[in-house]
């Protein structure tokens, strides 16, 4: 962990050409110098209402919303496991997915003051120290929840902790590749959270179909996170992180990123057909044709339809997760 690290002035001074060959405005210009300076200063500062934007809330619902599929896919009485799954959402979402956000904050704190100068580290709320306290805090309170569904669980939230600092800290730093760190993101996000929810109920190995939509799902998940990288591009430029959108262009990027949710989708259709569960088959797939003309306005503008499309479009995606879930019950 390099907390330490200031900007040298030559590159401040280079930062801000880029900034005007970006057409970024004078005020934003000015808001972004005021970030750069704020993300390395000295000194412990917390600013209460800054934790929970910290954490990022709006991302909790994929791992959340994962795991209960995962529960729903095991074919087991949900009201006679409520608690579990109440503990297991938690730890999906308010810990470990925010202890992940925390992390991404400090490590990506002089990109996010290109980008989102107003998140709480750029915009001097909460000092770097702070930020720590906060991911510290979290994991420890997530391991204790996961052990008190089971021990096994508690490997699950620590590999989930190894994946973050993969996506986030050096040496890996995934996210730098935006194939990689889609890839880390969406297998932790889904994936392992699927897994994690299936586990917890049964306490036993989950079935292939499970298995198998939980990896589907996974992948399908690249697209969401490549999506999720448009709002970025031009901190990702300047500060060298190669998002998809930056390797390919902001056009090919939402076709890969359509191509990849929709292949998952027909890949998870597959296993309800070879079910012969019709009804969620049928479901799926309209699912999945509703996405098509939302996809075309999206690659026909990226820049300005990614933020709609990831409201709406992967919305559906979502809802395609759950009735996948459904249709493999035993």
């Amino acid at each position: 962990m390099n907390g330490n690290d200031t900007l040298h002035p030559d590159i401040q001074h280079s930062i801000s050409d880029k900034l005007r060959m970006s057409g970024v405005s004078a005020t934003r210009q000015q808001a972004i110098q005021q970030a750069l300076e704020n993300v390395n200063k000295p000194g412990f500062r917390i600013e209460p209402s800054a934790i929970l934007p910290l954490m990022k809330p709006v991302t909790w619902f994929p791992p959340m919303w994962a795991f209960a599929c995962g529960v729903v896919s095991t074919g087991e009485d949900l009201a006679s496991n409520w608690s579990i799954l109440l503990r297991g959402v938690i730890l999906a979402g308010p810990l470990m997915c925010a202890m992940s956000q925390t992390m991404n904050d400090y490590f990506d704190r002089e990109v996010d003051a290109i980008n989102e100068p107003d998140r709480p580290i750029p915009a001097g709320k909460i000092s770097k120290s702070a930020s720590w306290l906060i991911t510290f805090g979290l994991i420890i309170t997530g391991f204790l929840v996961a052990l008190s569904i089971h021990p096994y669980v508690v490997a699950i939230a620590f590999v989930g902790v190894l994946m973050s600092h993969a996506y986030s800290g050096p040496p890996i730093r995934a996210k730098r590749n935006g194939w990689f760190g889609n890839l880390i993101v969406g297998l932790a996000y889904e994936g392992v959270a699927w897994l994690t929810g299936s586990f917890a109920i049964t306490q036993g190995i989950p079935s292939s179909e499970t298995i198998a939509l939980a990896i589907i799902f996974s992948l399908g998940a690249h697209g969401i996170m490549t999506l999720n990288d448009f709002k970025s591009v031009v901190g990702d430029n300047i500060r060298k992180v190669a998002s998809i959108p930056v390797q390919l262009g902001e056009k090919k990027a939402a076709i890969l990123a359509s191509v990849i949710m929709d292949l998952a989708q027909v890949a998870a259709i597959s296993i309800l057909v070879a079910k012969a569960a019709w009804i969620t088959t049928a479901l799926a797939l309209l699912l999945l044709l509703a996405q098509l003309p939302m996809q075309k306005i999206l690659i026909a503008n990226p820049r300005e339809k990614a933020v709609w499309y990831n409201a709406f479009g992967t919305l559906l995606y979502v809802l395609s997760m759950m009735v996948c879930a459904a249709g493999i019950r035993p």
